[in-house]
Protein backbone atom coordinates (compact mmCIF):
# COMPACT_ATOMS: atom_id res chain seq x y z
CA UNK A 1 0.00 0.00 0.00
CA UNK A 2 1.27 3.47 -0.96
CA UNK A 3 1.05 5.97 1.88
CA UNK A 4 2.84 9.04 0.52
CA UNK A 5 0.06 10.33 -1.70
CA UNK A 6 -2.98 8.06 -1.63
CA UNK A 7 -4.28 4.81 -0.24
CA UNK A 8 -5.88 1.74 -1.71
CA UNK A 9 -9.29 2.86 -0.44
CA UNK A 10 -9.10 5.82 -2.83
CA UNK A 11 -10.89 4.81 -6.08
CA UNK A 12 -8.54 7.07 -8.03
CA UNK A 13 -5.55 5.00 -7.04
CA UNK A 14 -4.00 3.82 -10.29
CA UNK A 15 -2.41 0.73 -8.78
CA UNK A 16 -5.61 -0.46 -7.19
CA UNK A 17 -7.44 0.04 -10.48
CA UNK A 18 -4.77 -1.89 -12.40
CA UNK A 19 -4.83 -4.77 -9.90
CA UNK A 20 -8.59 -5.01 -10.28
CA UNK A 21 -8.61 -4.78 -14.08
CA UNK A 22 -5.84 -7.36 -14.48
CA UNK A 23 -7.34 -9.64 -11.79
CA UNK A 24 -4.00 -10.33 -10.13
CA UNK A 25 -5.57 -12.36 -7.33
CA UNK A 26 -7.22 -14.72 -9.82
CA UNK A 27 -3.99 -15.10 -11.81
CA UNK A 28 -2.07 -15.98 -8.65
CA UNK A 29 -4.60 -18.70 -7.79
CA UNK A 30 -4.46 -20.12 -11.32
CA UNK A 31 -0.68 -20.40 -10.96
CA UNK A 32 -0.99 -22.30 -7.68
CA UNK A 33 0.03 -19.32 -5.52
CA UNK A 34 -2.74 -19.52 -2.94
CA UNK A 35 -1.63 -19.39 0.68
CA UNK A 36 1.33 -17.97 2.57
CA UNK A 37 1.05 -19.77 5.94
CA UNK A 38 -1.60 -17.82 7.80
CA UNK A 39 -1.75 -14.90 5.37
CA UNK A 40 -3.38 -14.26 2.02
CA UNK A 41 -0.92 -14.85 -0.82
CA UNK A 42 -2.47 -11.96 -2.71
CA UNK A 43 -1.96 -9.54 0.20
CA UNK A 44 1.65 -10.63 0.66
CA UNK A 45 2.33 -10.35 -3.08
CA UNK A 46 0.65 -6.94 -3.22
CA UNK A 47 2.79 -5.65 -0.35
CA UNK A 48 6.04 -6.87 -1.92
CA UNK A 49 4.99 -5.52 -5.31
CA UNK A 50 4.49 -1.98 -3.98
CA UNK A 51 7.34 -1.99 -1.48
CA UNK A 52 9.77 -0.33 -3.89
CA UNK A 53 7.48 2.71 -4.20
CA UNK A 54 7.84 3.38 -0.47
CA UNK A 55 11.50 4.29 -0.82
CA UNK A 56 12.31 1.74 1.89
CA UNK A 57 13.49 -1.84 2.03
CA UNK A 58 11.60 -4.49 3.98
CA UNK A 59 13.61 -3.92 7.16
CA UNK A 60 13.03 -0.14 7.13
CA UNK A 61 9.33 -0.52 6.41
CA UNK A 62 8.81 -2.97 9.27
CA UNK A 63 10.59 -0.47 11.53
CA UNK A 64 8.38 2.43 10.45
CA UNK A 65 5.05 3.65 11.87
CA UNK A 66 3.17 1.51 9.33
CA UNK A 67 4.54 -1.79 10.63
CA UNK A 68 1.19 -2.69 12.27
CA UNK A 69 -0.40 -2.92 8.81
CA UNK A 70 2.16 -5.46 7.57
CA UNK A 71 2.80 -9.11 8.33
CA UNK A 72 5.90 -10.39 10.06
CA UNK A 73 9.24 -10.57 8.30
CA UNK A 74 9.16 -14.37 8.35
CA UNK A 75 5.86 -14.38 6.44
CA UNK A 76 7.39 -12.49 3.55
CA UNK A 77 10.55 -14.57 3.47
CA UNK A 78 8.61 -17.84 3.55
CA UNK A 79 6.56 -16.54 0.64
CA UNK A 80 9.66 -15.64 -1.38
CA UNK A 81 11.39 -18.95 -0.61
CA UNK A 82 8.43 -21.20 -1.51
CA UNK A 83 9.52 -23.71 -4.18
CA UNK A 84 6.03 -24.96 -5.10
CA UNK A 85 4.79 -21.71 -6.64
CA UNK A 86 4.68 -21.62 -10.45
CA UNK A 87 5.91 -18.09 -11.09
CA UNK A 88 6.44 -18.72 -14.81
CA UNK A 89 2.78 -19.61 -15.27
CA UNK A 90 1.69 -16.50 -13.37
CA UNK A 91 3.88 -14.25 -15.54
CA UNK A 92 2.57 -15.92 -18.71
CA UNK A 93 -1.04 -15.38 -17.63
CA UNK A 94 -0.36 -11.74 -16.83
CA UNK A 95 1.46 -10.99 -20.10
CA UNK A 96 -1.22 -12.78 -22.14
CA UNK A 97 -3.84 -10.62 -20.45
CA UNK A 98 -2.15 -7.29 -21.23
CA UNK A 99 -0.98 -8.19 -24.75
CA UNK A 100 -4.51 -9.27 -25.65
CA UNK A 101 -5.77 -5.92 -24.36
CA UNK A 102 -3.08 -4.00 -26.26
CA UNK A 103 -3.99 -5.85 -29.47
CA UNK A 104 -7.47 -4.32 -29.34
CA UNK A 105 -5.92 -0.85 -29.37
CA UNK A 106 -3.88 -1.35 -32.55
CA UNK A 107 -4.45 -2.39 -36.13
CA UNK A 108 -4.40 -6.16 -36.82
CA UNK A 109 -1.51 -5.74 -39.25
CA UNK A 110 0.74 -4.06 -36.66
CA UNK A 111 3.98 -5.98 -36.22
CA UNK A 112 4.55 -7.60 -32.81
CA UNK A 113 7.91 -9.05 -31.79
CA UNK A 114 9.69 -11.14 -29.21
CA UNK A 115 13.04 -9.75 -28.05
CA UNK A 116 15.84 -11.94 -26.66
CA UNK A 117 18.64 -10.49 -24.57
CA UNK A 118 20.54 -11.09 -21.35
CA UNK A 119 22.02 -9.05 -18.53
CA UNK A 120 24.33 -9.90 -15.66
CA UNK A 121 22.97 -9.84 -12.10
CA UNK A 122 26.01 -9.46 -9.86
CA UNK A 123 26.44 -11.08 -6.45
CA UNK A 124 30.14 -10.39 -5.98
CA UNK A 125 29.91 -10.27 -2.18
CA UNK A 126 28.09 -13.60 -1.92
CA UNK A 127 29.62 -17.01 -1.30
CA UNK A 128 26.86 -19.47 -0.46
CA UNK A 129 24.03 -18.43 -2.79
CA UNK A 130 22.52 -21.46 -4.49
CA UNK A 131 23.82 -21.96 -8.08
CA UNK A 132 26.14 -18.95 -7.78
CA UNK A 133 28.61 -19.00 -10.67
CA UNK A 134 31.42 -17.12 -12.36
CA UNK A 135 29.78 -15.30 -15.28
CA UNK A 136 31.54 -13.46 -18.08
CA UNK A 137 30.28 -9.89 -18.34
CA UNK A 138 30.45 -8.62 -21.93
CA UNK A 139 30.18 -5.02 -20.72
CA UNK A 140 33.16 -5.02 -18.35
CA UNK A 141 34.93 -7.86 -20.24
CA UNK A 142 35.73 -9.77 -17.09
CA UNK A 143 34.22 -12.50 -14.93
CA UNK A 144 31.73 -11.61 -12.20
CA UNK A 145 30.10 -13.65 -9.47
CA UNK A 146 26.38 -13.82 -10.10
CA UNK A 147 23.83 -14.95 -12.66
CA UNK A 148 22.94 -14.31 -16.29
CA UNK A 149 19.38 -13.00 -16.48
CA UNK A 150 18.19 -14.28 -19.87
CA UNK A 151 14.97 -12.45 -20.74
CA UNK A 152 12.31 -12.78 -23.42
CA UNK A 153 10.32 -9.62 -24.01
CA UNK A 154 7.28 -8.69 -26.12
CA UNK A 155 6.70 -5.41 -27.91
CA UNK A 156 4.23 -3.89 -30.36
CA UNK A 157 6.47 -0.89 -30.98
CA UNK A 158 4.73 1.20 -28.33
CA UNK A 159 4.67 -0.98 -25.22
CA UNK A 160 7.10 -3.53 -23.81
CA UNK A 161 6.37 -6.44 -21.49
CA UNK A 162 8.81 -9.04 -20.10
CA UNK A 163 7.35 -12.45 -21.01
CA UNK A 164 9.73 -14.93 -19.39
CA UNK A 165 13.19 -15.20 -17.87
CA UNK A 166 15.78 -17.71 -16.82
CA UNK A 167 18.21 -16.87 -14.03
CA UNK A 168 21.07 -18.82 -15.58
CA UNK A 169 23.95 -20.18 -13.58
CA UNK A 170 26.62 -21.85 -15.74
CA UNK A 171 26.40 -24.92 -17.94
CA UNK A 172 30.07 -25.53 -17.09
CA UNK A 173 30.22 -27.23 -13.71
CA UNK A 174 33.72 -25.86 -13.10
CA UNK A 175 32.37 -22.30 -13.17
CA UNK A 176 29.64 -22.99 -10.61
CA UNK A 177 30.59 -21.89 -7.11
CA UNK A 178 27.52 -23.53 -5.53
CA UNK A 179 25.34 -26.35 -6.80
CA UNK A 180 21.67 -27.21 -6.37
CA UNK A 181 20.62 -27.63 -2.75
CA UNK A 182 20.13 -31.26 -1.71
CA UNK A 183 17.06 -30.29 0.34
CA UNK A 184 14.91 -29.27 -2.62
CA UNK A 185 11.97 -31.54 -3.50
CA UNK A 186 12.48 -32.76 -7.06
CA UNK A 187 8.74 -32.72 -7.73
CA UNK A 188 8.42 -28.95 -7.28
CA UNK A 189 8.47 -26.12 -9.80
CA UNK A 190 11.51 -24.77 -8.00
CA UNK A 191 13.54 -27.86 -8.90
CA UNK A 192 12.51 -27.56 -12.56
CA UNK A 193 13.72 -23.97 -12.61
CA UNK A 194 17.03 -25.06 -11.11
CA UNK A 195 17.53 -27.69 -13.84
CA UNK A 196 16.84 -25.07 -16.50
CA UNK A 197 19.40 -22.75 -14.89
CA UNK A 198 22.30 -25.03 -15.84
CA UNK A 199 21.51 -25.56 -19.53
CA UNK A 200 23.14 -23.65 -22.38
CA UNK A 201 21.96 -20.12 -23.02
CA UNK A 202 20.78 -20.84 -26.58
CA UNK A 203 18.77 -23.86 -25.42
CA UNK A 204 17.17 -21.79 -22.67
CA UNK A 205 16.31 -19.02 -25.17
CA UNK A 206 14.56 -21.38 -27.59
CA UNK A 207 12.70 -23.01 -24.70
CA UNK A 208 11.36 -19.62 -23.58
CA UNK A 209 10.11 -18.81 -27.08
CA UNK A 210 8.30 -22.16 -27.26
CA UNK A 211 6.76 -21.63 -23.80
CA UNK A 212 5.52 -18.17 -24.77
CA UNK A 213 3.89 -19.45 -27.95
CA UNK A 214 2.33 -22.36 -26.05
CA UNK A 215 0.86 -19.86 -23.57
CA UNK A 216 -0.91 -18.08 -26.44
CA UNK A 217 1.28 -14.96 -26.63
CA UNK A 218 1.54 -13.93 -30.28
CA UNK A 219 4.45 -12.40 -32.20
CA UNK A 220 5.67 -12.17 -35.79
CA UNK A 221 9.44 -11.97 -35.35
CA UNK A 222 12.18 -12.68 -32.83
CA UNK A 223 14.74 -9.88 -32.47
CA UNK A 224 18.27 -10.78 -31.35
CA UNK A 225 21.65 -9.13 -30.99
CA UNK A 226 24.92 -10.38 -32.45
CA UNK A 227 25.54 -13.01 -29.74
CA UNK A 228 22.34 -14.92 -30.53
CA UNK A 229 22.24 -14.44 -34.31
CA UNK A 230 24.00 -17.63 -35.38
CA UNK A 231 23.04 -20.26 -37.94
CA UNK A 232 21.98 -22.97 -35.43
CA UNK A 233 19.92 -20.39 -33.52
CA UNK A 234 18.22 -19.25 -36.73
CA UNK A 235 17.21 -22.83 -37.49
CA UNK A 236 15.86 -23.38 -33.96
CA UNK A 237 13.73 -20.23 -34.05
CA UNK A 238 12.45 -20.93 -37.57
CA UNK A 239 11.30 -24.36 -36.37
CA UNK A 240 8.96 -22.59 -33.94
CA UNK A 241 7.21 -20.86 -36.86
CA UNK A 242 8.66 -17.39 -36.29
CA UNK A 243 11.04 -15.36 -38.43
CA UNK A 244 14.24 -13.79 -37.10
CA UNK A 245 15.67 -10.29 -37.44
CA UNK A 246 19.08 -9.90 -35.85
CA UNK A 247 22.38 -8.14 -36.15
CA UNK A 248 25.40 -10.23 -37.20
CA UNK A 249 29.07 -9.74 -36.47
CA UNK A 250 31.76 -9.40 -39.08
CA UNK A 251 33.50 -12.70 -38.27
CA UNK A 252 34.81 -15.54 -40.41
CA UNK A 253 31.37 -16.91 -41.30
CA UNK A 254 30.57 -17.16 -44.98
CA UNK A 255 27.36 -16.97 -47.00
CA UNK A 256 26.45 -18.47 -50.34
CA UNK A 257 25.72 -16.01 -53.14
CA UNK A 258 25.32 -17.18 -56.75
CA UNK A 259 26.95 -20.51 -55.87
CA UNK A 260 30.07 -19.03 -54.24
CA UNK A 261 31.10 -18.37 -50.65
CA UNK A 262 31.63 -14.81 -49.45
CA UNK A 263 32.29 -13.08 -46.13
CA UNK A 264 30.30 -10.01 -45.16
CA UNK A 265 32.98 -7.52 -46.31
CA UNK A 266 33.17 -9.37 -49.63
CA UNK A 267 29.39 -9.20 -50.07
CA UNK A 268 29.57 -5.43 -49.72
CA UNK A 269 31.20 -5.29 -53.15
CA UNK A 270 27.89 -6.33 -54.74
CA UNK A 271 26.07 -3.38 -53.15
CA UNK A 272 25.82 0.06 -54.76
CA UNK A 273 26.96 2.68 -52.26
CA UNK A 274 25.36 5.71 -53.86
CA UNK A 275 22.09 5.32 -51.94
CA UNK A 276 21.35 8.40 -49.78
CA UNK A 277 21.12 7.80 -46.04
CA UNK A 278 22.77 5.20 -43.84
CA UNK A 279 21.03 2.17 -45.42
CA UNK A 280 23.30 1.36 -48.34
CA UNK A 281 21.50 -1.68 -49.74
CA UNK A 282 20.78 -5.36 -49.22
CA UNK A 283 21.45 -8.77 -50.69
CA UNK A 284 19.69 -12.15 -50.45
CA UNK A 285 22.06 -15.03 -49.64
CA UNK A 286 22.00 -18.49 -48.05
CA UNK A 287 23.77 -19.66 -44.91
CA UNK A 288 26.64 -22.06 -45.45
CA UNK A 289 25.59 -25.18 -43.50
CA UNK A 290 21.79 -25.08 -43.22
CA UNK A 291 21.16 -23.27 -46.50
CA UNK A 292 18.75 -20.83 -44.81
CA UNK A 293 17.71 -18.06 -47.18
CA UNK A 294 18.30 -14.68 -45.52
CA UNK A 295 18.35 -11.03 -46.47
CA UNK A 296 21.27 -8.96 -45.17
CA UNK A 297 20.89 -5.19 -45.00
CA UNK A 298 24.10 -3.14 -45.04
CA UNK A 299 23.98 -0.05 -42.84
CA UNK A 300 26.75 2.47 -42.36
CA UNK A 301 27.48 3.17 -38.69
CA UNK A 302 26.50 6.81 -38.27
CA UNK A 303 28.73 7.10 -35.20
CA UNK A 304 31.76 5.82 -37.10
CA UNK A 305 31.47 6.10 -40.87
CA UNK A 306 34.32 3.65 -41.49
CA UNK A 307 32.34 0.82 -39.86
CA UNK A 308 29.39 -1.16 -41.16
CA UNK A 309 26.42 -2.80 -39.45
CA UNK A 310 24.81 -5.93 -40.84
CA UNK A 311 21.15 -6.69 -40.05
CA UNK A 312 19.88 -10.12 -41.08
CA UNK A 313 16.27 -11.13 -41.73
CA UNK A 314 14.90 -14.56 -42.51
CA UNK A 315 11.83 -12.85 -44.01
CA UNK A 316 13.25 -11.81 -47.38
CA UNK A 317 10.00 -10.14 -48.47
CA UNK A 318 10.53 -7.20 -46.11
CA UNK A 319 11.97 -3.96 -47.48
CA UNK A 320 15.29 -2.67 -46.20
CA UNK A 321 13.72 0.19 -44.27
CA UNK A 322 11.10 -2.10 -42.73
CA UNK A 323 13.76 -4.51 -41.48
CA UNK A 324 15.66 -1.67 -39.82
CA UNK A 325 12.44 -0.19 -38.39
CA UNK A 326 11.38 -3.49 -36.83
CA UNK A 327 14.85 -4.18 -35.47
CA UNK A 328 14.78 -0.79 -33.77
CA UNK A 329 12.24 -2.24 -31.32
CA UNK A 330 15.06 -4.27 -29.75
CA UNK A 331 16.13 -1.15 -27.85
CA UNK A 332 13.04 -1.53 -25.63
CA UNK A 333 14.63 -4.39 -23.73
CA UNK A 334 17.71 -2.29 -22.96
CA UNK A 335 15.44 0.37 -21.46
CA UNK A 336 13.71 -2.35 -19.47
CA UNK A 337 16.99 -3.64 -18.00
CA UNK A 338 18.07 -0.12 -17.08
CA UNK A 339 14.74 0.71 -15.40
CA UNK A 340 14.55 -2.62 -13.57
CA UNK A 341 18.03 -2.33 -12.08
CA UNK A 342 18.11 1.40 -11.39
CA UNK A 343 14.53 2.02 -10.24
CA UNK A 344 12.95 -1.32 -9.28
CA UNK A 345 15.87 -2.84 -7.37
CA UNK A 346 16.36 -5.89 -9.55
CA UNK A 347 19.03 -8.06 -7.97
CA UNK A 348 19.56 -5.98 -4.82
CA UNK A 349 16.25 -5.67 -2.97
CA UNK A 350 16.59 -9.07 -1.23
CA UNK A 351 19.80 -10.98 -0.61
CA UNK A 352 18.61 -14.47 0.20
CA UNK A 353 20.64 -17.58 -0.46
CA UNK A 354 17.96 -19.74 -2.08
CA UNK A 355 17.36 -19.87 -5.82
CA UNK A 356 13.59 -19.68 -5.21
CA UNK A 357 13.94 -16.21 -3.70
CA UNK A 358 15.75 -14.93 -6.78
CA UNK A 359 13.04 -16.35 -9.08
CA UNK A 360 10.15 -14.94 -7.03
CA UNK A 361 11.78 -11.55 -6.58
CA UNK A 362 12.61 -11.27 -10.28
CA UNK A 363 8.98 -12.10 -11.12
CA UNK A 364 7.83 -9.36 -8.75
CA UNK A 365 10.14 -6.84 -10.42
CA UNK A 366 8.86 -7.89 -13.86
CA UNK A 367 5.28 -7.50 -12.62
CA UNK A 368 6.06 -3.96 -11.40
CA UNK A 369 7.21 -3.02 -14.88
CA UNK A 370 4.15 -4.60 -16.49
CA UNK A 371 1.78 -2.76 -14.14
CA UNK A 372 3.46 0.57 -14.86
CA UNK A 373 3.32 -0.15 -18.60
CA UNK A 374 -0.38 -0.99 -18.29
CA UNK A 375 -1.08 2.29 -16.46
CA UNK A 376 0.96 4.29 -18.97
CA UNK A 377 -0.80 2.72 -21.94
CA UNK A 378 -4.29 3.27 -20.52
CA UNK A 379 -3.51 6.84 -19.51
CA UNK A 380 -1.77 8.11 -22.64
CA UNK A 381 -2.94 5.90 -25.49
CA UNK A 382 -5.08 7.80 -27.98
CA UNK A 383 -8.66 6.56 -28.08
CA UNK A 384 -11.23 6.99 -30.83
CA UNK A 385 -14.43 8.96 -30.33
CA UNK A 386 -16.21 6.86 -32.93
CA UNK A 387 -18.19 4.75 -30.48
CA UNK A 388 -19.21 7.82 -28.50
CA UNK A 389 -20.29 9.49 -31.75
CA UNK A 390 -22.56 6.60 -32.73
CA UNK A 391 -24.09 6.45 -29.26
CA UNK A 392 -25.11 10.09 -29.58
CA UNK A 393 -26.44 9.37 -33.07
CA UNK A 394 -28.73 6.73 -31.55
CA UNK A 395 -30.03 9.29 -29.07
CA UNK A 396 -30.80 11.73 -31.86
CA UNK A 397 -32.71 9.06 -33.80
CA UNK A 398 -34.82 8.31 -30.71
CA UNK A 399 -35.94 11.97 -30.65
CA UNK A 400 -37.30 11.98 -34.25
CA UNK A 401 -40.78 10.68 -33.38
CA UNK A 402 -41.30 12.77 -30.26
CA UNK A 403 -39.51 16.08 -30.05
CA UNK A 404 -39.05 16.57 -33.79
CA UNK A 405 -42.75 15.91 -34.62
CA UNK A 406 -43.98 18.13 -31.79
CA UNK A 407 -41.66 20.92 -32.88
CA UNK A 408 -42.87 20.62 -36.48
CA UNK A 409 -46.54 20.79 -35.45
CA UNK A 410 -45.95 23.77 -33.15
CA UNK A 411 -44.23 25.58 -36.01
CA UNK A 412 -47.16 24.86 -38.31
CA UNK A 413 -49.70 26.18 -35.81
CA UNK A 414 -47.64 29.33 -35.33
CA UNK A 415 -47.69 30.05 -39.07
CA UNK A 416 -51.41 29.28 -39.38
CA UNK A 417 -52.17 32.11 -36.98
CA UNK A 418 -50.58 34.58 -39.43
CA UNK A 419 -52.69 33.73 -42.51
CA UNK A 420 -56.29 34.56 -43.45
CA UNK A 421 -59.02 33.33 -41.10
CA UNK A 422 -61.00 31.34 -43.71
CA UNK A 423 -57.90 29.43 -44.81
CA UNK A 424 -56.89 28.83 -41.19
CA UNK A 425 -60.22 27.25 -40.31
CA UNK A 426 -59.98 24.82 -43.24
CA UNK A 427 -56.44 23.73 -42.36
CA UNK A 428 -57.31 23.36 -38.67
CA UNK A 429 -60.26 21.16 -39.55
CA UNK A 430 -58.14 18.91 -41.75
CA UNK A 431 -55.41 18.62 -39.08
CA UNK A 432 -57.96 17.71 -36.39
CA UNK A 433 -59.41 14.98 -38.62
CA UNK A 434 -55.85 13.67 -39.30
CA UNK A 435 -54.93 13.58 -35.58
CA UNK A 436 -58.19 11.82 -34.72
CA UNK A 437 -57.29 9.02 -37.13
CA UNK A 438 -53.84 8.43 -35.57
CA UNK A 439 -52.87 6.03 -32.82
CA UNK A 440 -53.44 7.08 -29.23
CA UNK A 441 -49.70 7.63 -28.46
CA UNK A 442 -49.49 10.13 -31.34
CA UNK A 443 -52.67 11.93 -30.20
CA UNK A 444 -51.07 12.23 -26.73
CA UNK A 445 -48.21 14.25 -28.21
CA UNK A 446 -50.62 17.05 -29.23
CA UNK A 447 -52.82 17.27 -26.15
CA UNK A 448 -51.20 20.57 -25.16
CA UNK A 449 -51.38 22.06 -28.65
CA UNK A 450 -52.93 25.53 -28.52
CA UNK A 451 -54.87 26.91 -31.50
CA UNK A 452 -55.49 30.32 -30.03
CA UNK A 453 -53.64 33.26 -31.55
Amino acid sequence: MIYQNTTFENPENQFAKAFKELKLGKLLRKAGIRKAQGASAYEVFQFLLLLVFQGKNLFRFLSSKHKEEAFSKNTYYRFLNESKYNWRKFLSFLVLSITSAFDTLTRPERVKVFILDDSVVQRNRSKKVELLAKIYDHVTHRFQKGFTLLTLGWSDGYSFAPVDFNMLSSANEDNRIQDVSAKIDKRTNGYKRRKEAIIKKTEAAVLMVKNALAAGIQADYVLMDTWFTTEPMLRSILDTGLDVIGMVKQLKQKYIYEGKEYTLPQLRKFIRHDTPGNIQGSIVVSTKKEGIKVKIVFVRNRNKKSEWLYVLSTDTSLSNSEIIRIYGNRWNIEVFFKASKSLMKLGNEFHGRSYDMMVSHTTIVFTRYIILEWIRRNKHDEKTFGELFYLFCDDIQDMDLTTALQSLMALLVEHLNTVAADITEVVKSKLQLWMASQASFIQTMFTNLSWES
